[in-house]
């Protein structure tokens, strides 16, 4: 499985809704196992440069491919690129990640 995992900025504070409204259209894409897109809490100690997060999960490198050709997902970046100051992305195969093991209190 592949996570995609995309933290957004606004250039203006007062346009974090509209960057949160222009991500949810790619809610509407079928290829996408789960997709999240939500407001960052910011009550991290360190930073909280962040104003949106969006997290996907899709089953291949294919499906994430075919999310990414999506015309709803062109339609997203019409609207949200010209209000956004940054965009960081993430995407990683589950199958190669580093775990924690839970570990059974005796």
């Amino acid at each position: 499985m592949i996570r995609h995992i995309v933290f957004f900025s606004a250039k203006d504070k007062a346009e974090i809704n509209q960057v949160i409204d222009g991500l949810s259209i790619l809610t509407g894409i079928p290829h996408a196992r789960k997709l999240e897109v939500a407001r960052n809490k910011k009550t991290d100690q360190l930073g909280n440069d962040i104003d949106a997060v969006v997290y996907g999960e899709f089953d291949d490198e294919a499906a994430l491919a075919a999310f990414k050709a999506h015309e709803l997902y062109h339609e997203s970046i019409r609207r949200v690129r010209p209000i956004r100051e940054l965009r960081f992305a993430a995407d990683y195969d589950t199958a190669k990640d580093i775990r924690q093991t839970a570990v059974k209190a005796d």
